[in-house]
């Protein structure tokens, strides 16, 4: 175990163990969430609760023998549902072609990680935009899990109204909203799938949904799925800005959990610290993998921050979680068996946490609050992330503008709005 430097890092390998253990817990709710999500995009359930897996054993591990951190890794949330509901069913892309993207965007990352231009990125780009786009997409999964779950149905005369709280269906949604958010809000750390079966078995009980003939079986083959991604379809310049945001958004995503989860645990310290480098590299390396395997881009899971409470300061923490997820590719069954709205609360609560990255914007600042606006109302009202942040750069570009304040839009800003101009007005 000297690998993992367990003495250095004033820690065991039971504490390592056991903190592998609780992170493994509180992120299973995203095998068969994930599996749920891409499925609307027309792909195949089974191979996706494998793929799923597969992607959170290898770039889990990956992370922990590479950057030797205890970040856990897996498909995350919030592109998922763009893939499926944004790309695929909104745009009409086949989601061999947004697999595509995936792949292209997991390229792009490993290069931008290995080089200046990942400093530039993260510097240029200002920090409430980065905490809007956040919001943005909280908001938007929020918005698909209200729609799904039909708590919110299509209204011809106002676009959206209330469901029928009177079917058995939306009310079983509603109970896993509330079982989420109460598990939540009493930091139970296995809160999200605990909250999936409790309302997957009321469904069993009042007879909503069938109980399945067995819980357990081997893994669905990936097949239909692995290596299924159609490159040359995405490489056209209408592409570009979808490769783009998925880039971008990923970035955001593992940076913002790094973030949070490193100070707690201080493990990166000044802006050069090459376990956050590491960390980065190997996020852009399992997204490449992702698009071959079949799913959407890999980030550093915000649950990790559970095992590094139990003392989880090594990649010793992260490998045990990935080795964990072994056990989900036997349980398909039971995942099949989960009903669909005891899944979609799940979007819900993830979207308020997501959300709740507006409390710490700037509002002073006049660029800073319309653009924030765009980019939050954007993504759901447009049912696309890539819309939302164009929209957002487009008005913070025109505010700086205006108010005379031309140095102040930075380089990143600017290629954006121009980005923006391009699509809306041209493409």
């Amino acid at each position: 175990m000297n690998y993992f430097k367990l003495k250095e890092h004033n820690t065991t390998v039971g504490t390592e163990i056991r903190a592998g253990m609780t992170t493994f817990i509180a992120m299973l709710y995203i095998v068969p969430v994930n599996a749920s999500i891409m499925s609307a995009a027309g792909m195949p359930y089974d191979a996706l609760i494998t793929a799923t897996a597969v992607m959170t054993i290898l770039a889990s591990i990956l992370n922990g023998l590479w950057a030797n951190t205890p970040i856990a890794m897996s498909v995350g949330m919030g592109l998922n549902a763009y893939f499926s509901f944004g790309l695929v069913k909104g745009m009409g892309i086949p989601w061999q072609s947004a697999l595509g993207i995936v792949f292209l965007s997991g390229i792009l990352y490993v290069l931008i990680s290995m080089t200046p231009v990942r400093r530039w990125m993260i510097e240029t780009i200002p920090m409430d935009i980065k905490r809007a786009v956040s919001a943005g997409i909280g908001a938007f999964i929020a918005f698909i899990g209200l729609e799904q779950s039909k708590m919110i149905v299509a209204s011809s005369s106002t676009l959206v109204t209330i469901g029928d709280f009177k079917d058995a269906h939306v009310l079983l949604a509603l109970l896993g909203l509330f079982l989420a958010l109460f598990f939540t809000l009493k930091r139970y750390k296995s809160a999200l799938m605990l909250s999936i079966v409790m309302t997957t078995l009321t469904a069993w009980v009042f007879g909503i949904e069938k109980l399945p003939e067995s819980f357990l079986s081997m893994p669905a083959s990936m097949a239909p799925i692995a290596f299924e991604l159609d490159i040359a379809s995405a490489l056209t310049l209408s592409m570009l800005p979808v490769i783009l945001i998925f880039l971008i958004t990923d970035l955001f995503d593992t940076l913002g959990t790094l973030t949070g989860v490193g100070m707690r645990a201080d493990l990166f310290r000044g802006k050069n610290s090459v376990p956050l480098q590491r960390t980065i590299e190997a996020d852009a390396g399992a997204t490449v993998f992702s698009g071959l395997a079949g799913v959407t881009s890999t980030t550093a899971f915000i649950e990790s921050a559970a095992g590094v409470e139990e003392g989880g300061r090594t990649g010793l923490t992260a490998v045990v979680t990935g080795l964990l997820f072994i056990l989900t590719l036997f349980f398909l069954p039971f995942f099949k068996a989960i009903p669909s709205n005891a899944i979609y609360p799940i979007l819900i609560v993830i979207g308020v946490m997501m959300f709740s990255e507006l409390q710490h914007i700037n509002y002073k600042d006049r660029a800073v609050k319309f653009s924030a606006f765009f980019i939050v109302l954007g993504m759901p009202l447009t049912y696309s992330i890539t819309n939302g942040l164009l929209l957002g750069a487009l008005v913070f570009a025109f505010v700086r503008i205006i108010e005379g304040e031309y140095r102040e839009i930075g380089m990143a800003m600017s290629i954006l709005a121009l980005v923006a101009l391009l699509v809306f007005f041209v493409l």
